[in-house]
């Protein structure tokens, strides 16, 4: 039930973003229909329908510690109990007027440019930003004492709240059920939306328990429970590799995660210069000083205006 609860209230909090931008009129006084919507019917709210492909869509929105959860069975209905709370709010906003108020307009028309802004500029950065193989390389040449490991193991687990539910999972698990399908649909930790996959890991970079078990478990091998303070865990050894300088094909990714963001950077800042270039613009920087912040120290008040 506490699960439940926290699901709901994280789920409730992430939707409430969307609110402007659901459904229905968006414009004052527009009376022109809603496009049809994709996908099947799975709920109607007093007449306007919650298809598919909207639940997908919010599903997509979630941020990604909260999909695992949303894509159980109890997960579902809460988050389509959210979406049919939603719509109930709007459609009694619409009905007391609150859509055709000028704050919402202001708001909505504020929330449509920063979209298109945010629109475009992914589209440019996204077709500007170009890392070759011939930089990360080079990254890579020149920084090779960065990727030195110790001996490293590579584990997956799924992760559940009771002993009695770790029991059930692994029945079905001896019963020849896929382990990373069951991490999806029953871990709690935040690996389960990658198959509860943990990657590569040094030795005490875990749990002592979780530790001492994948330790002494040949790889390919499923464990049985394990208990630490966050649970009860089934590990499954997936990997183990020696000490060394980790190779170029193993870290690529790594090096062009690493890059990106100053590569972004640079994209935009070129975008901004250029952008700017052909344009006219004025400042009046009186009216700008004294907008907020307080006055500086020592500096004399602004005249009053003299009558006239």
């Amino acid at each position: 039930m506490k699960r439940t609860m926290i699901f709901r209230t994280l789920v409730i909090a992430a939707s409430v973003a969307a609110l402007a931008g659901c459904g229905g009129k968006t414009e004052t006084g527009s009376t022109s229909a809603p496009a049809k919507k994709a996908g099947q019917v799975i709920a109607e709210v007093n007449g306007d329908s919650i298809t598919t492909g909207d639940f997908q869509r919010e599903l997509e929105n979630l941020p990604p510690y909260l999909k695992p959860m949303a894509e159980t069975p109890e997960g579902k209905k809460e988050l389509l109990d959210t979406m049919v709370v939603r719509e109930l709010i709007l459609q009694q906003a619409r009905k007391d007027g609150i859509d055709k108020s000028p704050e919402v307009a202001a708001k909505l028309e504020e929330l449509k440019k920063r979209v298109i802004v945010d629109a475009f500029l992914k589209k440019k950065v996204e077709e500007q930003v170009n890392i070759s193989d011939d930089e990360l390389k080079k990254f890579y040449d020149e920084n090779k004492d960065k990727f030195k490991t110790g001996d490293q193991i590579r584990a997956s687990h799924i992760l559940v709240r009771t002993e009695k539910e770790a029991q059930d999972i692994l029945a079905q698990l001896k019963a020849g059920a896929n382990f990373e399908e069951l991490a999806k649909k029953k871990s709690i930790d935040s690996a389960a939306a990658k198959g509860g996959d943990l990657g590569w890991f040094s030795k005490g970079a875990m749990v002592p328990e979780f530790e001492k078990a994948v330790m002494g478990m040949k790889d390919g091998q499923i464990s049985g429970i394990v208990k630490t303070k966050f649970g009860y865990h089934i590990i499954k050894k997936t990997g183990t590799r020696k000490a060394g300088v980790r190779s170029f094909d193993e870290v690529k990714e790594q090096i062009k995660a690493a890059l990106l963001p100053a590569k972004q950077q640079e994209v935009f800042q070129k975008l901004k210069d250029d952008i700017k270039k052909n344009a006219k613009i004025t400042i009046n920087e009186d009216v700008l000083k004294s907008l907020g912040g307080a006055q500086d120290a020592g500096a004399p008040p602004a005249a009053a205006p003299e009558a006239k």
